[in-house]
């Protein structure tokens, strides 16, 4: 198994526009073969002193795959090639990270 995290800085003031477009393209993300887990977050309202917020055009996407085979092919997804396209107005930066759990 593998953990993904991007971290997408979006257009200021499009961080909405953004997360349409991800909402719709979640099922079918969801239902590829390997797909474990997928889903955006945000900055959760917390008095946590030691919350470090990630900020208003943030949206963390977090991902577990199966293995990198599972991942490489839902890269090349059509509905993640007409996402990018959809989404790509709304994205200031990518920033990737793949992990391998160390249980």
């Amino acid at each position: 198994m593998i953990h993904v995290l991007a971290m997408i800085e979006t257009t200021p003031g499009h961080r909405e526009d953004f997360l349409a477009e991800f909402h719709q393209v979640t099922i079918p993300v969801r239902q590829e073969a390997g797909c474990i887990e997928y889903g955006a977050a945000v900055d959760a309202v917390t008095d946590l002193p030691a919350q470090q917020k990630i900020g208003e055009n943030f949206v963390l996407i977090i991902e577990k795959w199966a293995s990198l085979e599972h991942l490489k092919a839902h890269l090349v997804a059509s509905h993640m090639t007409d996402y990018r396209i959809r989404i790509k107005p709304f994205v200031q930066s990518l920033r990737l990270q793949v992990l391998e759990p160390q249980d």
